[in-house]
């Protein structure tokens, strides 16, 4: 098959699924339920994709846990996104020298 064939399909995919939403909701949703359901679908999308490549990032779960609860912890006292990084890759970093 040809690589045009392939971004012609995934431009199609891309448009339907940007689309579909606008021609179901044309008004303004009013229920607070949904919007509420709406508002917090992107951060459960990026947690489903995320956690699942932090936990398999290394031969070992340890070392994967310590780095999450390390930028977890970092992340909730507001540090910036370098320093939240940072500090989960030396945790992890440490923990795998630590556990071989």
């Amino acid at each position: 098959m040809s690589i045009a064939v392939y971004i012609a399909v995934m431009a199609g995919v891309t448009y339907l699924i940007r689309m579909i939403p606008f021609t179901f909701f044309r008004k303004k949703i009013k229920s607070r339920f949904i919007r509420s359901f709406l508002h917090y679908i992107p951060y459960a999308v990026l947690s489903a994709m995320t956690f699942p490549a932090i936990f398999y990032s290394t031969d070992n779960f340890i070392s994967a846990a310590v780095g999450t609860v390390a930028a977890l912890a970092l992340a909730y006292l507001g540090l910036p996104l370098i320093a939240v990084a940072g500090a989960a890759s030396l945790g992890a970093f440490i923990t795998l020298l630590i556990t071989k």
